[in-house]
């Protein structure tokens, strides 16, 4: 079984805020395959699926961003999921909205759900799909950029993006990381 989290924070106060890009991309990968993810486990909401012939665990983790680890480690102990079968999606502050990044493993880069999961797992090499969200203006904190919501102008190209980074966690599944890192990596409008 493959587990594929979405990291965000739970409720309506960060409904469709920018840190909540993997909770977005993975509604619509059940919404693509048809899942509903509602089933309360392990401090998260689930949905099981079969993708491209492999069993997959959808998860939203419902401990907040920063504790994300917590809800992820107890999935894959119940599950017996090893870190190489675990896919995370997450916002990123250093790519512009509409950018996606696939990476095999590595380090947190400052996202506090990454650092959680790292901790948790207990290593780094998990597969990531990073959703660009735009650089933090000079006149925002970190804190209000992140929790902050899409400005008018850029819903179009957020709502695309999520829907490009969905399909990029199958190419993921079906191709392997490698050919949907050279498909997906960079903006989605190539």
């Amino acid at each position: 079984m493959r587990l594929i989290a979405g990291l965000g924070n739970p409720g309506l106060k960060y409904s469709k805020t920018r840190h909540n890009a993997g909770f977005d991309t993975i509604d619509i990968i059940a919404k693509n395959h048809g899942v509903k993810i509602k089933k309360k486990e392990h401090f998260a909401l689930t949905g099981e699926d079969v993708i491209a012939g492999e069993k997959v665990l959808l998860v939203k983790p419902m401990t907040y961003m920063n504790d994300s680890g917590e809800a992820i480690r107890a999935l894959m102990d119940y599950y017996k999921i090893d870190s190489s079968d675990l896919i995370v999606i997450s916002d990123d502050l250093t790519l512009d909205i509409g950018v996606l990044r696939i990476r095999a493993k590595g380090s947190a880069g400052g996202h506090n759900g990454l650092k959680s999961i790292i901790k948790c797992v207990g290593t780094n090499e998990f597969a990531r799909l990073r959703v660009g969200v735009g650089k933090v203006p000079e006149h925002r904190t970190v804190i209000d950029h992140v929790l902050s919501r899409f400005e008018r102008k850029d819903r179009v190209l957020v709502k695309e993006s999520y829907q490009v980074a969905a399909d990029a966690v199958e190419a993921m599944l079906v191709e392997g990381i490698d050919k949907a890192m050279s498909k997906y990596n960079g903006p989605i409008s190539k």
